[in-house]
């Protein structure tokens, strides 16, 4: 299998162009980052993709144009994930333009960090919103139309795929992101307990967990070589992830390779929640 230059300048192995093939996705926050780097690669892998966004649309329209250049149908839709009528209004645009929805990505997420005396109601509440409120809805209305349509054996196995993007943070508390941590946190549980509710129906809740990611949101992270090395003491694989890490893990969780996987967690966190702190006896 050959391979290609990721827009980090790290090799990246060339997704099969038909793992995903005659299936819809829709990646919610996809106009950068993660969200990005996730829509590209279910679009190498033969589906269709919307592309979510709540700012920034030339940018969305970026992604559709890198999309489509596979030979795959792609679309920019506006939508803000935390409003009930604008997830209805984009799931139900979907389902018009695109036929169906078989995977959803729930994506999209911001931080409002504060110390915790000093964090407002006002952040703590569009943290949650967007974060576990907005995955909630959108993960109920791509449900509607996975029961609504059933299984199409030729597409896949199940009658539908959904991926939640949590954080390490799930598990690792974070002194100044309490909201965050919350938020990823109810993400977990929200995510197991709609595996389990949906798994009869054959549809698969699955979440991806990053850990450090190069992404513009926490460049300030990485981008310095001091900040970069104290990153990495926390990292035991030695390197700063790649938003194509994530976007290969989504593609895998995604296809029918995966179809026994339900209920989990995969971290892709170069062994960030292995407490490397203790690698040396603590």
């Amino acid at each position: 299998m050959s391979s290609t230059e990721g827009t980090s300048g790290t090799p990246q192995s060339v997704i099969p162009a038909h793992l995903l093939r005659g299936q819809k996705a829709l990646v919610t926050g996809a106009n950068s980052g993660i969200g990005r780097a996730t829509a590209v690669a279910l679009g190498r892998a033969g589906a269709d993709v919307v592309v979510n966004y709540v700012a920034g649309k030339d940018e969305a329209e970026k992604v559709v144009e890198e999309i489509t250049g596979f030979g795959v149908r792609a679309a920019a839709y506006e939508a803000d994930v935390s409003d009930e009528q604008q997830v209805v209004a984009m799931t139900d645009r979907m389902v018009r333009e695109f036929g169906t929805i078989d995977i959803l990505v729930a994506n999209a997420g911001l931080q409002r960090d504060a110390p915790f005396t000093e964090m407002t109601l006002a952040q703590w509440q569009k943290v949650l919103d967007v974060n576990l409120t907005g995955q909630f809805l959108c993960a109920r209305e791509a449900t509607k139309e996975f029961l609504r349509r059933g299984v199409v054996p030729e597409v896949s196995r199940a009658a539908g795929k959904i991926i939640c993007m949590s954080s390490v943070h799930q598990i690792i508390p974070w002194a100044g992101h309490v909201n965050y941590a919350s938020s990823k946190g109810g993400v977990q549980m929200m995510m197991e307990t709609l595996a389990q509710e949906l798994a009869p129906k054959k549809i698969r809740v699955n979440a991806i967990a990053p850990g450090a990611i190069k992404t513009p949101i926490n460049r300030s992270a990485w981008e310095t070589p001091q900040a970069r090395e104290d990153l990495l003491r926390l990292i035991p694989y030695d390197r700063i992830g790649d938003p194509e890490d994530i976007g290969h893990a989504a593609v895998g969780l995604a296809s029918d390779l995966m179809d026994y996987v339900v209920g989990t967690t995969l971290y892709v966190d170069g062994g960030m929640t292995l407490f490397p702190g203790f690698a040396t006896g603590g």
